[in-house]
């Protein structure tokens, strides 16, 4: 019987030219499945155990082109990953705010599915695609159509990235996610594990990423032309954080889910002041101005430098509060010598560093990053780019482009996610990115520490390693 559902499905491809047809075929043809052996937090009621649509692509990819006799047999134009018209199926989870703009930059696709804890917030994007089935919980949408979904953007609040995400990957879907990737390391690196051991297309949601400046930045960096970089300082400006502690408790409103939206978290009363937006000064539920900001701006010297992972952290600011983000803050990593690097210090505030600005001599404005080189200094935004000394630089001459242009930031995702090149965001890139911009928020509520990245310790600190990974909400543990 396997046998002949095969045999249907590969003839589904070779004759009509869509894996999605091949997977028509086997549901129709072959009754049978496999587990998806998922934890207990990650499952509904009654978690489907068909074989999953993605697993099907993949694999009856793989399978009609072994009908072939030699590689190639089967030409590449009508592959799975390169045709035109076949489109992934996605569920989007978190589309309201910033989640709208990514349901947006996916709409070309099947959008088969939106998930959102409050229906007034998700309203713009449950209009604008109203054959997408809606959902509260991602939880159930995974139950009953989860073994037809190719992949799944996650916009949600920090706090609820992990779960949602964790349950996609061992779905084998492929996930597209919102910075800071996650809440805390030790949930960024369960992530990027995962990716990689399911062979999965990821991307992280610093967009600027594809900027064209930024892709002249890191050439100039990387053709040597202020020789070797020894110091980076980058800042996010305006200095938001310590939002007031509310003193009442208003009724939930009837739109809004607030135990789902609170998922593994610590449950307080709901505030209109942390949900649905404040959320990101608080602990519990954000990382504040360095995890908001963070991986957009600490991705130029990571791409530029070939950045890794610090091997000491410190920071400074204001007095810790227990509950909420600082307006201020100083964190330094420092990066060990490499054979392509000199030791670097990376530097991150809140606000320009204006001491260090006036030092330098340069003009800082519309810029968030300033590399310090032996042989000169680079200033940079996500538009604007400088060289100094500027007496020194007037004929330099930039070095050709060799970074080609993003076909659009979504698009590198899509692409992947159908057998394409990785995108340039992918996990594997991003997730030790995050963890450096998550380990400054460690260092400044528990001080200072020499990092082992593989062990993830703090060493020498016992308090700063109880924030590497947090406890969840009763139902939502990790088994």
């Amino acid at each position: 019987m396997y046998g002949r559902c095969l045999f249907f499905a590969i003839i589904s491809v070779v004759v009509e030219f869509s894996v999605v047809d091949c997977y028509d075929a086997v549901r129709k043809h072959l009754q049978c499945g496999t587990t998806l052996n998922l934890p207990a937090f990650l499952r509904g009621p009654a978690m489907s155990n068909q074989i999953s649509r993605r697993a099907v692509l993949r694999n009856t990819a793989a399978a009609s082109a072994g009908i072939a006799f030699y590689h190639g047999a089967i030409p590449q134009s009508i592959s799975a990953a390169d045709s035109p018209n076949e489109k992934l199926n996605i569920a989007c989870i978190g589309v309201g705010g910033r989640g709208a703009a990514n349901v947006s930059g996916v709409r070309r696709q099947n959008l088969v599915a939106m998930v959102d804890v409050d229906e007034r917030r998700a309203k713009g994007s449950f209009q604008k695609f109203p054959n997408a089935r809606r959902f509260t919980d991602y939880r159930k949408m995974f139950d009953k159509i989860g073994d037809s979904l190719d992949a799944v953007v996650i916009s949600t609040p920090d706090h609820t990235h992990f779960h949602p995400a964790y349950a996609a990957m061992q779905l084998g879907l492929h996930v597209y996610l919102e910075k800071p990737l996650a809440h805390t390391v030790y949930e960024t690196r369960t992530l990027c594990d995962l990716a990689r051991k399911n062979k999965l297309a990821t991307q992280l949601g610093a967009q600027r990423h594809a900027i064209k400046n930024m892709h002249r930045v890191v050439e100039l960096i990387r053709s040597g032309a202020i020789g070797t970089v020894t110091e980076v300082h980058c800042w996010v400006g305006g200095e938001r954080g310590m939002p007031p502690v509310p003193d009442d408790t208003p009724n939930v409103p009837n739109r809004l889910d607030y135990d789902l939206w609170v998922g593994p978290a610590k449950y307080r009363p709901y505030h209109p002041s942390i949900c649905p937006y404040g959320w990101r000064f608080w602990w519990e539920y954000g990382t504040g101005e360095t995890g908001n900001w963070g991986c957009h701006i600490l991705d130029i010297p990571y791409w530029s430098l070939g950045l890794i992972t610090p091997v000491r952290v410190d920071a400074s600011g204001p007095k810790v509060d227990a509950e909420r983000t600082p307006k201020s803050m100083h964190v330094t990593y420092r990066f060990a010598e490499t054979n392509q690097n000199a030791p670097i210090d990376l530097h991150w505030y809140h606000g320009a560093p204006r001491e260090v600005i006036r030092k330098l001599g340069v003009d800082e404005k519309g810029a968030n990053t300033i590399f310090v080189g032996d042989e000169g200094i680079l200033v940079c935004g996500f538009d604007k780019r400088k060289l100094y000394p500027e007496e020194k630089f007037a004929d330099f001459t930039a070095p050709e482009p060799f970074i080609p242009d993003s076909p659009g930031f979504y698009n590198e995702w899509i692409s992947a996610c159908k057998g394409g090149e990785a995108a340039t965001c992918h996990f594997d890139y991003s997730g030790p990115m995050a963890e450096t911009v998550l380990l400054g928020n460690v260092a400044y509520r528990a001080g200072g520490f020499d990092w082992d990245a593989e062990s993830l310790q703090t060493v020498g600190n016992t308090v700063a390693q109880t924030l590497i990974q947090t406890a969840y909400r009763k139902g939502w543990e990790i088994d």
